[in-house]
């Protein structure tokens, strides 16, 4: 038998979850600063399938604004080079011996505006699935009062408690946004 509590704590994990997620999408979005993590979507063919760029290279920072990669294997360097080309995140790796730079090409004020709203639409979307989550807790909170397993003195504390939850992630989503536009927005 489901209780007040359960729904809280699963609701409560499942809002959680998507936090995570918004911060994983965002660290994705392109700053001006170089950030190791960009590669994190890059795979590389390596012995006939395909693995992240991080499975057969070291990936860390040169400077503020260089990636360096340098692959474990001596003849992985092409391939990591044309991996990171072809990914959509428009750089233009360079070899030098062993060493591949990926210099991080400045953005254009224009670049920054389109990036930012890249931001707000994934803080938009990790809105949109607390409010889920919400609306479902809410429901299971009903169902419980109908099956006559809940007061209505507890559904009415349980839908307040769900409040304060969700309009915590709810902030803490604003604040992560936030963040990330003034990281972009930064010269």
């Amino acid at each position: 038998m489901t209780t007040i509590a359960d729904i809280r704590k699963t609701m409560e994990a499942k809002m959680d979850q998507s936090i995570e997620a918004l911060k994983t999408n965002l660290t994705k979005v392109r700053t001006g600063r170089a950030n190791p993590a960009l590669l994190d979507t890059v795979h590389v063919e390596y012995y006939g399938s395909m693995v992240p760029l991080s499975q057969v290279a070291n990936v860390s920072l040169l400077d503020a604004r260089t990636i360096s990669v340098q692959p474990w294997e001596k003849g992985m360097g092409a391939k990591i080079e044309k991996a990171i080309r072809e990914s959509e995140l428009g750089l233009n790796p360079a070899s030098m011996g062993d060493l591949i730079r990926v210099p991080m090409p400045p953005m254009s004020e224009e670049r920054r505006r389109e990036m930012t709203k890249i931001v707000r639409a994934e803080g938009e979307h990790a809105k949109v699935a607390i409010r889920n989550l919400r609306r479902d807790a809410n429901e299971a909170v009903k169902k419980l009062v109908k099956e006559k397993l809940a007061s209505e003195d507890d559904q009415k504390r349980a839908e307040a408690e769900i409040q304060k939850v969700t309009d915590r992630h709810i902030a803490e989503i604003d604040r992560l946004v936030a963040a990330k536009e003034q990281d972009i927005m930064a010269v």
